[in-house]
């Protein structure tokens, strides 16, 4: 998932709503959940797009779904105005109860006084003269001393809020059941403020726990363990089937110290259940009684509505030898070893006719041996390529697990349409929220399988599924990595169908503003890892996915609204997993995501983010998007023309005002530098001469808006990617932003010179699913949603999907005018030629990449000795890069030798629409040679290079990497 909009909303009421409520129902509900409160108009949100280096606004925006929120309260009159002023003052939560003493609000009472109330029927009300209702007042004294520091660390966004003593004597446990404000009054007793309180402070200090939660499964017994301090009572509906019916009982949970338990007997496994909490919850100022799934789910029901009774460590869940799989995982010496295919699991076989129907778009297909998607993977396998990112394959909202509610398009008719038709896009939207299609980033359970790519959501059909796929991957040499969104939720409120954390623990387990009010900057519900229970639920998590599912590695959504500490004892917990005891090497799993930094936790504004330069030192990789735009050309906001380094910037002008032609060689010279940096894993210290001649390091090269390009400070914390689900394809964009009158065989080479400076820089080279034959989304800019018809995938290479309707309206009718001609016109379109060509390219720089450890240095410090690039300062040849890798020699003082085959490696990656030549006296009298993968090429172009040695000269065809290696004499 890429970069949001940011919201910002125009509300009068939590979360933007003022409904009324339909009636609730007294027990446990049967078919679904509480029927839901008719809800009045919600508050319009506006959207703006951000500057910041992300692609596309949350797909979860978009669901139906909304975080509802009540306002029953009954405001007392009064003929003051200074009664309206404080009549919704109870809608806000502007004080935190940050520890069992001390309460934290941002108000002056010089004179006057300060009370806590609290009411366990959810009776306050307010007036001018103070808040009535109460069944509790306990008077506050303001602490001059401010707050102390662990509580300023914990919450710095609240590091001036005035301090005020709880005193020792009340029993705080017992008023977190209540309804809880606090009111200020002037000297004549008149009240001058009041409000609500956020809990999550106290909330840590009084409940943290770290005892079982979820269903534990013995002998004779089933437990279920459920973490909600601030509930009234908690009951279990127990059902036998995954829908309709009554329940088979209904038992009541016992409290001990914030968690509720009970002992069933072991004939609940396999049942359903769902919890009844009665709860105070802040968005309706009631007691509610809330229908939710544990948040330990690890089954579910095919509507999500019920959890199921699962044990994952059942030998009848187990696929044939999967506990013998620890011992047959492909082999990983180093995370630098590592390349990352980014895959979404429907797109890769629904369109697949060597899979049965019945297995395409599932998990299954991926175990398919013979299958046109299979036989793909295993030839990127064979190539080198190690690891399988999967887009989210947990619980997510959007897609009817159940098939038989699926809408869908007759192909065949779009098929015959125009290739810049509207109509297949309107087709495609009418359907686009029933049909069997998303990406996933609307998380609803983070720890059950997605049901739809299950033969069956029922039952546990989708845990065994899930590890047959996991298994197969393994079994063809390719690793699996699960992308994970712990940043945000689909649901919130009491009555969300898809809300389960703040039904259980209302407004604690998502992050909210100064006001009380949930933050939204991820896209919707942002989740508050730096509370202890949240970062517990998200660690717990992980490693459910790695013992019980035995996944490889974790790619982090928005990463950077998860904090660094959680990331470090995530990653140490994953690393302490062993073969022996957890059947799971957990030194091999390796994590990563977006550190992008904004919203409100933009410069450590909830405490240290993992963002990209916070998480330098630390071995977690991040998404290295600054060469991803010097290589294409601006960011993914910028002018869709915009050119880059590959697209034709000063070398073939597409007509987009760059500025003067000094602007666009500047823009060049500075584009290669920010690539140079990455190809060195944009490692901060690594010194390099710079377009201006300077000898720089790579914090030294600045962005556009003066930020260092380089924040790594090994090269496992560098994620090197010139496309991803996000945005335009690779093809797409490359169509886009270069000159319309060029040829298809043109940008068939730009698009292989892209992943070619990928692959070869040192780092984690990390591609989208169909970089390697031209895949292409008819140029939709933001596919999360435009179902099957604009995802499609062609591993019979008989199509790249180009041209098949303009993309959807809502994220691309403003491009339309520039994607119109372009998909109208035939000559954009590549043949199956061109796609092989493709694949075999993209294949050999992947053997190249793996034919020398000397392109996946283990250390900066190897980086640093062994690099260095060439044509470098204000005379360099414009739109080339030179870059060397130099080895040791056996017993030779100096570098040690790390390669057996070759003793120098030159790498030339030529932008330039034309042959060009280069002299370099440094690379005088070697012994270079074409790399032998590219002398035995399906390229004829590339065998064109040439080095002469005497002179030290290279000739280098156009849009063309070249690879030239000293092997060593035997």
């Amino acid at each position: 998932m890429s970069s949001p909009l940011f919201l910002s909303s125009a509300f009068s009421t939590a979360n933007g709503h003022l409904p009324l409520l339909s009636p609730r129902p007294a027990t446990c509900p049967s078919p679904g959940f509480a029927s839901k409160p008719t809800l009045a108009p919600t508050a319009t949100f506006f959207y703006r797009e951000s500057v910041h280096p992300r692609f596309r606004c949350c797909c979860c925006c978009s669901s139906s779904s909304s975080s509802s929120s009540s306002v029953p309260l009954e405001l007392s009159t009064s003929a003051s105005d200074q009664d309206d002023d404080l009549g919704d003052s109870l809608l806000y939560s502007r004080a935190y109860w940050v520890s069992e003493s001390i309460i934290a609000w941002n108000v002056d009472v010089p004179d006057g006084s300060c009370y806590l109330y609290a009411s366990r029927t959810a009776a306050l009300s307010i007036s001018y003269d103070g808040i009535q209702g109460a069944d509790i007042e306990i008077e506050l004294q303001e602490d001059r001393g401010g707050l102390p520091a662990n509580v300023i660390e914990k919450f710095p966004h609240i590091r001036d809020y005035k301090a005020f003593k709880v005193p020792a004597s009340s029993d705080a446990k017992s008023l977190l059941k209540c309804q809880l404000a606090v009111a200020t009054y002037n000297s004549d007793r008149k009240c001058s403020d009041a409000t609500g309180l956020q809990l999550p402070g106290i909330l840590d200090e009084l409940f943290s726990y770290d005892g079982p939660l979820g269903a534990l499964y013995a002998e004779e017994t089933v437990s279920l363990y459920l973490w909600a301090p601030t509930a009234q009572s908690v009951s279990a509906c127990i059902y036998r089937d995954p829908l309709g019916g009554n329940p088979l009982e209904v038992v009541q949970l016992k409290e001990n110290d914030g968690v509720w338990s009970i002992k069933g007997p072991k004939s609940w496994e396999g049942c359903y259940y769902v919890y009844e909490v009665s709860v105070y919850h802040p968005s309706t100022l009631q007691i509610e009684k809330c229908y939710a799934n544990d948040p330990y789910a690890r089954g579910l029901s095919s509507d999500g509505r019920r959890t199921l009774l699962v044990n994952l460590d059942s030998d009848t869940l187990k696929p044939e030898g999967w506990d013998k799989l620890v011992y047959e995982k492909p082999d990983i010496l180093s995370f630098l070893d590592i390349s990352i295919y980014e895959l979404h699991v429907r797109d890769f076989s629904v369109s697949d006719h060597t899979v049965h129907p019945d297995f395409r778009g599932s998990y299954l297909a991926f175990t398919l041996q013979n299958s046109a998607g299979v036989s793909h993977l295993k030839k990127l396998s064979n190539a080198g390529l190690t690891h399988v990112h999967l887009l989210p394959t947990f619980q997510f909202a959007g897609v009817d697990d159940r098939k038989e509610n699926w809408k869908s398009v007759d192909a065949e008719v779009l098929e015959k349409l125009p290739p810049d038709s509207t109509e297949q896009q309107a087709q495609i939207t009418a359907i686009q929220n029933d049909d069997g299609y998303n990406w996933g980033y609307n998380p609803v359970l983070w720890g059950v399988p997605k049901g739809s790519y299950a033969s069956n959501p029922n039952c546990s059909c989708r845990t065994i599924e899930f590890r047959r796929m996991v298994q197969a991957l393994n079994h063809i040499g390719l690793r699996v990595v699960l992308d994970v969104v712990y940043n945000h939720l689909q649901g919130s409120g009491p009555f969300d169908d898809n809300s389960v954390l703040d039904k259980v623990v209302p407004g604690y387990y998502l992050r909210r503003n100064s006001d009380g009010f949930i933050e939204h900057s991820t896209c919707m519900n942002n989740t508050a890892s730096e509370h202890y229970m949240v970062e517990r639920l998200i660690i717990d998590d992980l490693l459910c996915w790695a013992v019980n599912y035995k996944v490889d590695g974790f790619r982090f959504d928005l990463m950077g609204h998860i904090m660094k500490s959680t990331m470090m004892k995530a990653k140490h917990a994953l690393h302490s997993l062993t073969k022996e005891i957890h059947g799971v090497d957990g030194s091999s799993i390796y994590i990563y995501g977006e550190g992008w930094d904004f919203g409100e936790v933009a410069k450590n504004g909830r405490g240290v983010n993992a963002s990209q330069f916070n998480l330098s030192g630390t071995g977690i990789g991040s998404f290295n998007d600054r060469i991803r735009d010097a290589m294409l050309g601006g960011s993914p906001f910028g002018p869709p023309l915009q050119q880059g380094f590959v697209t034709g910037l000063l070398l073939q002008p597409n007509g987009h005002d760059h500025g003067t032609k000094a602007v666009e060689e500047q823009m060049l010279a500075a584009a290669k530098d920010h690539i140079q940096v990455g190809l060195a894993a944009n490692l901060r210290d690594f010194q390099l001469t710079n377009s201006e001649g300077n000898k720089v390091k790579g914090s030294e090269v600045k962005t556009y808006d003066g930020t260092p390009v380089a924040y790594a400070l090994c090269p496992t914390e560098t994620i090197s990617y010139v496309s991803a689900h996000d945005n335009e394809t690779l093809f797409d964009v490359v169509s886009l932003k270069t000159p319309m009158g060029i040829s298809v065989d043109e940008r068939c080479r730009i698009n292989h010179l892209a992943t070619s400076i990928i692959a070869l820089g040192q780092g984690i080279p990390f591609f989208h699913c169909g970089d390697e034959i031209l895949r292409s989304k008819s140029l939709d800019r933001d596919s999360y949603n435009s179902g099957d018809w604009f995802n499609r995938i062609d591993f019979s290479y008989n199509s790249n999907n180009w041209g098949v309707g303009l993309p959807p309206k809502e994220k691309n009718e403003k491009n339309w005018p520039l994607i119109r001609p372009r998909l109208a016109d035939p000559s954009f379109k590549p043949q199956k030629s061109h796609i092989l060509a493709a694949l075999e390219n993209f294949s050999d720089v992947l053997h190249i990449r793996y034919s020398s450890p000397l392109f996946r240095l283990r250390t900066a410090n190897a980086i640093q000795e062994r690099i260095c690039f060439h044509n470098t300062g204000p005379s360099a040849v414009p739109g080339v890069i030179v870059m060397s890798i130099e080895d040791g020699h056996e017993g030779v003082p100096g570098l040690s030798q790390l390669d057996s085959n070759y003793s120098y490696i030159v790498v030339i990656f030529n932008s330039s629409p034309t042959e060009v030549s280069f002299v370099s006296p440094a690379l005088q009298g070697k012994n270079l040679q074409l790399h032998p993968i590219q002398v035995k090429s399906v390229d004829e172009i590339v065998k064109n290079s040439s080095y002469e040695a005497n002179s030290g000269c290279f000739v280098i065809p156009p849009r063309t990497t070249s690879v030239f290696v000293e092997p060593r004499a035997t």
